[in-house]
């Protein structure tokens, strides 16, 4: 009975190790779902946003009712001017089209006024496969992260052993 609370312990703390270390992440070099993006969100009448869709294979298309058709040169962005009779306030879709890919929508809300820099964006993606992964848990670490968490791991496994063996050593009377 003791070996068996013994190896249960061991196992725990090889258990605990692992599920701490990090993983090493394969990083696929082709994206393959396209961010689409409008900076800034919102605008003045006649001002100028900046239309951007990355992972596309080939050129991509911007449309919208509040200015020309735009074409985006693969891992380019583009500027285009808001037209001057954009009603304020009113909210505008953009439709980005992959040559051969995936589409999305996105809107822009127009701000009353003349054009004023803002500093706000946002991203869309298009509707598709889910992106997977890690969410950014494996290019912040550092010495430090990692030595706290090495720490954190055997101090839990330097615990539960001494438990075990306090606890084993209390029933053998």
């Amino acid at each position: 009975m003791r070996a068996i609370r013994a190896a249960s312990a061991a196992l725990l703390g090889v258990a605990s190790l692992a599920l701490t270390a990090p993983l090493a992440a394969a990083t696929d070099s082709k994206q393959t779902t396209p961010f689409f993006t409008v900076i800034p969100s919102t605008v003045s009448p006649g001002g100028r946003v900046t239309l951007s869709a990355s992972g596309c294979n080939g050129p991509a298309t911007a449309t919208s009712g509040v200015f020309d058709a735009v074409t985006i040169n693969q891992g380019t962005s583009t500027s285009t001017s808001v037209d001057t009779d954009a009603r304020p306030g009113a909210v505008y879709t953009v439709r980005f089209i992959c040559t051969g890919q995936a589409s999305g929508n996105f809107d822009i809300t127009i701000a009353g006024g003349r054009s004023t820099p803002t500093i706000s964006s946002t991203v869309s993606t298009s509707p598709g496969a889910v992106r997977g992964g890690l969410g950014g848990s494996i290019g912040g670490m550092n010495a430090g992260e990692l030595a706290a968490g090495t720490a954190l791991v055997v101090a839990a496994a330097t615990a539960t052993v001494y438990v075990v063996r306090r606890r084993s050593g209390s029933h053998q009377h």
